[in-house]
């Protein structure tokens, strides 16, 4: 068991790098959160369509807006310390360094789609899935329609990636995060020598470095990541205290940071978040290789190197959002969130006989290959009511999970427990609307509304506890937080009969998916 050995004045810090913006977290030796921050930024404008990139420097600027908040408290509790930062970041992204440590071009994001055929070509040389936005198949492409670009890079990272090395100077990441860059091998944790090899052979082209010298050293969670620097102190806006360094964890995915956030180690807990994206994240004892090629379903690391199976799809909650804000085109769209939900929450599971598709965009992982596809089926004078509406376009996000889910079940993956976190964690009664679709126990944490970054903050706490001990584990240093109720929950239990009426309209759901394209067609 790992034991909570914390001073009181003890904090950590959490960092999350996402699309929109970035956000901060400082909590308290016992992960209560203290205050936060959060700072926005844009795309780069006028980029071509389907091309979305981001400046480094507006990463840098929205940190040190974004820690305003968090000096205005330590201003006023000058017993407070911070002991470790964790930093969070979208996965997936390329971002491009020279050998001075300067950024090459603006960053290509997780959501830029020049790359499809990469990460096709690449998961048939290497008999593995490889998404298309993973990175690897961002600098293959790179490699192949920028040359003169790729021959000058020292360094490939990630979003988390750059962070870390803004704070520390070195060119580390967490495996997770790592993991969406390049394959890792399940034996040894660091990347796969023999698909190293294939991509190089894939390259060709001997001015463009080899994959192996470019990529960012893996490490585990707890494992020494380096400590904040005076530049990277200067950055979070803070001269660097003489008497102690401040560890830095390794830089995790906001996938990974999301799992730590959740508080899931343990083989079968499945964590859920609904926002503009939703996915499901599964720790499994089942590698990636013993699995087939789908096109819904992912694979990366945890912070620990356990293997993460996940099924992420591009439509979320947008459609939802967008039903429910309909009611608000004449007032504030809070006060048509606040109309609506009472009424979703109270409608009958089969929505009074509607049914939903929520593509508004392409959605790769079930065949859907057009946006601008969603739709609502069955209305009429009776059903058409606001909660009937909001509620059917819920549940096709939902179903749509299930669908990828499924997949993973029959092929031997055990779900016994679902987490849910993001954006609609912050409507708890949704989690039982989940629970009696899947038919499983779901649980909200009292932090899954900060997820990544809270989730930073976690694995800031675990290096901390780590520094000196290597004897700490990290599954257990999970449930300990869990354990000992620092962090509050809320859980429900499925309904036996919500459980069957639930089944029914899913069952009508998936034959409403497969005429998807004949609809599109129209």
């Amino acid at each position: 068991m790992v034991e909570m050995s914390d001073a009181p004045g003890d904090c950590y810090l959490g960092i999350d790098n996402g699309t929109q913006g970035l956000s901060v977290v400082l909590t308290d030796a016992n992960l209560k959160r203290l205050v936060t921050g959060e700072s926005s930024y844009e795309f780069v404008p006028d980029t071509d369509a389907g091309c979305y990139e981001q400046l480094t420097d507006d990463w840098d600027l929205a940190l040190t807006d974004a820690m305003k908040s968090v000096h205005c408290y330590l201003s006023e509790h000058k017993s407070l310390q911070i002991k470790a930062i964790g930093i969070s970041g979208q996965m997936h992204g390329e971002v491009l360094v020279n050998h001075e440590g300067q950024p090459l071009s603006s960053v290509r994001l997780w959501c830029d789609g020049r790359n499809e055929d990469e990460g096709e070509e690449l998961t048939l040389a290497f008999q593995f899935k490889v998404p298309k936005r993973a990175t690897c198949a961002r600098f293959l492409w790179t490699a192949r329609n920028r040359p003169e670009l790729a021959s000058r890079v020292a360094h490939v990272t990630t979003p988390a990636g750059w962070m870390a090395y803004r704070l520390t100077g070195d060119f580390v990441l967490g495996i997770g995060d790592a993991s969406g860059i390049f394959p890792i091998d399940a034996d040894t944790l660091v990347y796969d020598e023999n698909m190293l090899q294939t991509f190089d052979n894939l390259v060709g082209n001997a001015d463009i470095p080899s994959i192996r010298d470019i990529l960012p050293t893996v490490r585990r969670a707890g494992q020494d990541s380096g400590v904040l620097t005076q530049q990277g102190a200067a950055l979070l806006g803070f001269q660097l205290p003489p008497d102690y360094p401040i560890a830095i964890a390794a830089a995790e995915g906001d996938q990974v940071a999301a799992l730590a956030g959740s508080l899931i180690g343990r083989d079968g807990i499945v964590s859920c978040s609904f926002g503009t994206s939703v996915c499901a994240n599964v720790v499994s004892k089942h590698g990636a290789v013993e699995l087939p090629v789908e096109p819904s379903v992912d694979h990366f690391c945890g912070a620990d190197g356990k293997n993460i199976h996940m099924v992420w799809l591009r439509n979320g909650t947008t459609f939802f959002n967008t039903m429910v804000a309909s009611y608000g085109i004449l007032s504030d769209k809070n006060d048509a969130f606040s109309a609506v939900m009472p009424q979703m929450l109270n409608a009958a599971p089969d929505c009074g006989g509607l049914l939903a598709l929520p593509f508004m965009d392409d959605e790769p992982g079930l065949q859907v290959s057009r946006g601008g596809t969603a739709l609502l089926l069955g209305l009429n004078g009776n059903n058409a009511t606001p909660g009937n509406i909001a509620k059917a376009a819920l549940l096709s996000t939902m179903f749509n999970l299930k669908l990828g889910c499924k997949i993973l079940q029959e092929n031997g993956v055990v779900m016994k427990e679902l987490v849910l976190t993001g954006g609609l964690s912050k409507s708890p009664a949704c989690g039982q609307i989940l629970a009696n679709v899947f038919g499983l126990p779901t649980q909200l944490l009292e932090a899954a509304d900060e997820g990544s970054c809270w989730g930073a903050a976690v694995l800031a706490k675990y290096r901390h506890l780590s520094i000196g001990d290597n004897g700490n584990d990290w599954t257990l240093f999970l449930e300990s937080i869990m354990k000992e109720k620092r962090i509050e929950q809320t859980r429900f239990e499925p309904d036996f009969n919500a459980v069957h009426e639930y089944s029914k309209v899913f069952n009508r759901y998936q034959v409403l998916v497969k005429l998807q394209t004949q609809l599109a067609n129209v």
